[in-house]
């Protein structure tokens, strides 16, 4: 079977998007949207069931696992949690987060929560993408899904990217950003499930763009996640722009070749969304991406499991026609809370309050970074090495 993969496989890698000086890694626009057709077609040969997809399932997950060099992980300490700012918004709350996820090392984040956090709440990830202006998590669009995902009833947990926001230990584009990043994720999720009222059984993820690619890679590697709504980024052809996304060897393995495609079916039966447009790399999901998905969902009897929202009008942001399905797949999934929030048919967001980027910051003059905290790419790369 492997030979034979092999054999369909090697004409279209060789001529896919080569760079001779990272020849292990698949970045950008890795194969044209026609190449990837036969390349999938070879994936799916691979695996004809439930039981078959597993195993390539698990080979796919340790595949990232090795290239993330996220094998020798280090023990979890426990969480060292910085809060230095809460705002009271009537009906949820913003908190300013700081994690320190690797010894000198400082995850910065809000977290929104419900006024009334006595019952058991949903807890969800928001990782954001490459935004700026404001940067990532202080975007308007991000403030208002955490807010009226908050408003919904779930807590809700958005941090920065590596060199982001509050972020600014070292610069966005070290070379293993992709690894501090998930490990980031990683903790993040440990950070949610500890705080109180938090149902282990409703835990969701989503974010856009680069945040869509964090979104599915934890997916894939963290069984705690139970929802996911990767938003404008599962593309057969296109695996990241960024070293945050493909700057490090998790597609292309001695023992195996995968796509974002199959990482994020790694979800499988776990319920997901994708959400895309037509401006973008996420173009063809309707007839290429959703459907191949689809097909997986189908071996565990589970295609409902699974939707697709496309939007060829819009572009790539998480803009609130994107939010709308985003609310909707939660609240059926994650079992939030609606009433009272819907007009028109639609999640109103009016009541969200869009913070100014100072209130929602981690670090100001009264609450510095703390002196332990390394500084520098050099020494932020340090830590990194396990």
């Amino acid at each position: 079977m492997y030979k034979f993969l092999f054999i369909i496989l090697l004409p279209v890698v060789l001529n896919a998007q080569y760079n001779p000086d990272s020849a292990n890694l698949c970045q950008g626009d890795y194969y044209t949207p026609e190449q990837t057709i036969k390349v999938h077609e070879g994936f799916a040969k691979t695996y004809h069931d439930a039981a078959t997809w597993q195993q390539r399932a698990a080979l796919i997950k340790q595949g990232i696992i090795d290239g993330a060099e996220l094998t020798h992980i280090p023990a979890k300490t426990a969480l060292h949690v910085i809060v230095t700012g809460k705002k009271n918004m009537g009906t949820y709350t913003v908190e300013n987060v700081a994690i320190e996820t690797l010894p000198g090392y400082y995850l910065t984040g809000n977290l929104y929560r419900p006024v009334n956090t006595s019952r058991p709440m949903a807890g969800i990830l928001s990782p954001h993408g490459h935004f700026h202006n404001p940067d990532g998590r202080f975007t308007p669009d991000q403030q208002k899904l955490c807010a009226t995902l908050a408003q919904m009833g779930a807590t809700v947990f958005t941090y920065d990217m590596v060199g982001f926001g509050d972020s600014k230990q070292c610069k966005h584009e070290i070379p293993k950003a992709f690894k501090l990043q998930t490990w980031n994720s990683i903790r993040a999720l440990d950070y949610l499930l500890s705080l109180p009222n938090i149902d282990t059984a409703r835990i969701g993820i989503t974010g856009a763009s680069g945040g869509g690619t964090q979104t599915f890679m934890l997916t894939a590697l963290d069984n705690r996640i139970k929802v996911s709504a990767p938003v404008v980024m599962v593309s057969a052809h296109f695996f990241g722009g960024c070293v945050c996304e493909s700057g490090m060897p998790v597609h292309k393995r001695p023992s195996n070749q995968t796509s974002n495609v199959e990482i994020a079916a790694t979800a499988a039966p776990r319920p997901m969304l994708l959400v895309s447009d037509g401006d973008d790399w996420t173009k063809n999901v309707p007839n290429v991406e959703y459907p191949y998905i689809r097909n997986i969902y189908n071996y565990f009897g589970k295609a409902e499991n699974i939707e697709s929202v496309y939007l060829p009008n819009d572009k790539h942001d998480y803009g609130p026609t994107k939010r709308q399905p985003v609310y909707a797949f939660f609240a059926k999934h994650l079992k939030l809370n609606t009433n009272g929030l819907l007009k028109n048919g639609a999640i109103d967001e009016s009541h969200c309050t869009v913070l100014p980027q100072n209130d929602l910051a981690v670090w100001n003059t009264a609450h510095p970074l703390p002196t332990n905290a390394v500084i520098g790419d050099d020494k932020v790369m340090a830590l990194l090495e396990w």
